[in-house]
C-alpha cells in the first residue's frame, strides 16, 4: 500500500493526494496586511538559479508590527534584527509528503523556506507527474508566496513512496502498476542514497505523510491487514526514514513528524487503526529522540495538529464537523491556519529549540487541555466566555 500525504485530520486516503487546480483558502498578501501568521517571518530563501521550477524574484526587507520572533532577513544584512531569530540560512530540510499545496507539509516547507532553508521534497509516486506539472505550471504560485513576496523555491522533487524501505521490498503488482511507470528509486533507501549523492547532508527531516486504507471503519471493523498498513504508512515510515537520512544529517538537526489527539483521546470516525498509529508515532518520537540525540545529535519531536480543511482530510468525510467542533470547545476559538503548526515546526528546527527532543507539541489552539466540550447542553446555564465574531 502506497503511502500518501499527512494533512488536516492526519490521514489522508491513496487517492486523495492528487492536487486539483482549484484551491481555496488562498493566502492574499499586500503591502499592509498579510493573512494568517506569515507576518512572523521574513524570506530569506536561496537556490541555484540551475534548479527546476525556478523563478529569480529580487526580495525586499519588509518590517511588520507585532514580531517578537522572525526569520533573518537577507545574509547580506548588515544591521541586526530585533527580537529573536529564526534563521536557518545554510540549512538543508527534506519534507516528505508534499503532494499538493494544502496540507501541513506544505505550510512546513514555506516556512522552513522562509527562514532561509532549502528546500527538497518526496513525493508520492502516484502524485509525482501532477505536482510537478502543477508546480511548472505555475498553479501553485500563489501559495508559493513567502513575506517578503518571492516564492518559495523548492530544489529537488523526489519520488517517495515510505512503504517500502528498499527496493527489495517493493511487490511484484507494485513494479508493473502503471501509477509507478517512469519513476525509479522511490524507496526510503533509495531516496536517502540519492539526497546524499546529490547534495551529501541535510539538517532538517520531516515526516508529513499518513494512510489508513481503513479510516472510516470502527476499530472493531478494521481487519488486521487494514491495521498493520496504517502502522505501516503512519508510523514506521517514521522509524524507516530517520533510520536512513541519520548518517546524512548534520550533528545538532532536528527531526519532526505530525501527530493527532487520536492518539491519547476518543474520537469516533477517526479508525482503521489510525489512532492506534498516531500513538505508536508519540511513542517511537520519545524513542528516536534518544537514541538519534545521543548517535548524531539530532532532536526528534511531534507536532499534534488540529483540524485542517485540506484535501486529503476531506477523504475521511468528517473534517468540517471537526473543525466546528474545535471551535467551539477550543481555548481559542478560532480555525487553525497551516501556517501556524509551519511556524511552530519552524521554531523546532531551529536553535532556539536547541534543547527540546522527545517532546509532543501541542499546536490545535489549546483543544487538547479540554475534559469536556463547553457546547454540550449541560452546560448551557454556565456563564462561559464565548467568542461572539
Amino acid at each position: 500500500m502506497a503511502t500518501t500525504p499527512f494533512s488536516g485530520l492526519q490521514t489522508a486516503m491513496s487517492r486523495s493526494c492528487i492536487p486539483s487546480s482549484q484551491r481555496s483558502n488562498v493566502m492574499a498578501f499586500s503591502g499592509k496586511s498579510m493573512v494568517g501568521s506569515w507576518n512572523k517571518l521574513a524570506s530569506v530563501c536561496h537556490v541555484s538559479s540551475v534548479q527546476p521550477f525556478q523563478r529569480v524574484f529580487t526580495s525586499s526587507t519588509i518590517k511588520f508590527e507585532r514580531i517578537v520572533t522572525k526569520a533573518m532577513s537577507d545574509s547580506s544584512q548588515k544591521s541586526l534584527v530585533s527580537g529573536l531569530p529564526i534563521d536557518l540560512k545554510g540549512k538543508r530540510a527534506f519534507i516528505a509528503g508534499v503532494a499538493d499545496d494544502n496540507g501541513y507539509g506544505w505550510a512546513i516547507a514555506k516556512s522552513l523556506a522562509a527562514a532561509g532553508a532549502q528546500i527538497l521534497v518526496g513525493t508520492w509516486v502516484p502524485a509525482l507527474n501532477i505536482f510537478e506539472s502543477s508546480l511548472r505550471r505555475g498553479k501553485f504560485d500563489e501559495s508559493r508566496v513567502l513575506p517578503d513576496g518571492s516564492l518559495m523555491e523548492i530544489t529537488k522533487v523526489y519520488p517517495l513512496d515510505a512503504v517500502f524501505d528498499n527496493p527489495e521490498d517493493v511487490p511484484e503488482d507494485i513494479k508493473t502498476n502503471k501509477r509507478y511507470a517512469g519513476s525509479s528509486k522511490w524507496t526510503v533507501q533509495e531516496v536517502a542514497e540519492s539526497v546524499k549523492e546529490d547534495f551529501g547532508t541535510i539538517d532538517i527531516l520531516v515526516h508529513s505523510l499518513a494512510n489508513g486504507p481503513e479510516v472510516t471503519k470502527p476499530l472493531l471493523e478494521t481487519s488486521r491487514n487494514g491495521y498493520l498498513a496504517a502502522l505501516s504508512a503512519s508510523s514506521y515510515s517514521y522509524v524507516s526514514l530517520l533510520k536512513h537520512f541519520l548518517p546524512i544529517m548534520n550533528p545538532g538537526g532536528s527531526s519532526i513528524s505530525l501527530t493527532y489527539i487520536a492518539s491519547e483521546k476518543i474520537i469516533p470516525g477517526y479508525g482503521g487503526g489510525m489512532s492506534s498509529a498516531k500513538a505508536a508515532l508519540e511513542s517511537d518520537t520519545r524513542v528516536l529522540a534518544f537514541e538519534a540525540g545521543r548517535k548524531r545529535k539530532i532532536r526528534v519531536n511531534t507536532i499534534s495538529a488540529g483540524p485542517l480543511r485540506s484535501r486529503a482530510a476531506k477523504a475521511i468525510g468528517f473534517i468540517d464537523m471537526m473543525i466546528d467542533y474545535s471551535i467551539a470547545n477550543a481555548p481559542l476559538q478560532k480555525e487553525l491556519s497551516a501556517d501556524e503548526v509551519g511556524n511552530s515546526a519552524a521554531f523546532l528546527a531551529s536553535p532556539l529549540a536547541s534543547a527540546i527532543t522527545g517532546t509532543v507539541l501541542y499546536v490545535d489552539n489549546g483543544l487538547n487541555a479540554m475534559g469536556v466540550g463547553v457546547d454540550s447542553p449541560v452546560f448551557k446555564d454556565l456563564d462561559i466566555p464565548k467568542d461572539q465574531h
